[in-house]
């Protein structure tokens, strides 16, 4: 589809080979998608990998009450994608819950309100210092950040989830024996769990990435694509259905995401899975 020159409201189409990309790579709109799904995709697998770990390794200890930390974790991640998407909006609304506790903390909310604002958060904290950043340069809007805070909110849960599993098929014998042989529970910890967990950061790393770039419907719900929150997946759909009913130029979007995705996944392959040594 992408080699072609395609409505999808007539179906009639033209073939125009590489046409449709030669496009895509004039096109400002397109790389300032792929430059906010960069972002987003940095911002949000890191630190969605990272606190799952640490709430996996929290919610596997025998602490009284578990189960109830383990649930509440958890809770995020089986809620309504839209339900959440909408208290977030009515939170970061102007005059919202986020303005009234930043204020009582001495803050200044930002204005235009989250989810209204499209500065970007480097060109913010430059200019407090009298730097001019240039146009590529400026960050993750301040209402792209609020959309990838919701969505670290969402999936922390399921990581967690995921990494509990494995940290529960490690054998205890190895743990014990290290403890018996002095080791602290850090040195168990860099040496024995985490080398054995890699197939598992792999597996977390791979569907969260996958995830990240397929964001969809907190953007449409949100902020439909504004202030700079227009990612490559809200590029298809609006290439698609947004009124030009360009179905090739969309085929040519998503050719360049699998392109994309694919690459970055065997390179965390080549990366995360090793057999673990110790």
């Amino acid at each position: 589809m992408s080699l072609f020159d395609w409505d999808l409201l007539t179906q009639q189409r033209r073939f125009i080979g590489l046409g449709n990309y030669r496009v895509l790579v004039a096109s400002d709109e397109f790389w300032s998608a792929l430059r906010n799904t960069v972002y987003y995709v940095l911002g949000v697998v890191p630190v969605q990998s990272a606190l799952a770990l640490l709430l996996a390794l929290v919610a596997n200890r025998r602490i009284r009450g578990r189960t109830f930390f383990r649930s509440a974790f958890y809770f995020p991640s089986i809620s309504s994608s839209v339900a959440v998407a909408l208290m977030f909006l009515w939170i970061l609304q102007g005059g919202g819950l986020a303005d009234g506790i930043l204020t009582l903390l001495g803050g200044t909310p930002p204005r235009p309100a989250w989810l209204s604002n499209p500065n970007g958060v480097f060109d913010l904290l430059a200019s407090r210092l009298g730097w001019k950043l240039p146009s590529w340069a400026v960050g993750p809007s301040i209402a792209l950040l609020c959309i990838m805070a919701l969505n670290v909110w969402t999936t922390t849960g399921t990581m967690m989830v995921i990494f509990l599993a494995g940290l529960q098929d490690i054998p205890r014998e190895l743990q014990e024996a290290a403890a018996v042989d002095g080791a602290t529970s850090r040195t168990i910890l860099w040496s024995i769990t985490l080398p054995l967990l890699r197939p598992i950061m792999l597996f977390v790393l791979a569907i969260g990435m996958i995830g990240a770039f397929q964001v969809f419907d907190q953007i449409w719900i949100m902020t439909k694509g504004q202030n700079q929150t227009t990612t490559l997946v809200w590029l298809i759909y609006s290439e698609s259905f947004g009124g030009g009913f360009r179905a090739g130029q969309a085929a040519a979007v998503a050719t360049v995401l699998l392109a994309v995705v694919f690459g970055l996944t065997m390179l965390q392959r080549r990366l995360f899975d090793r057999q673990a040594e110790w």
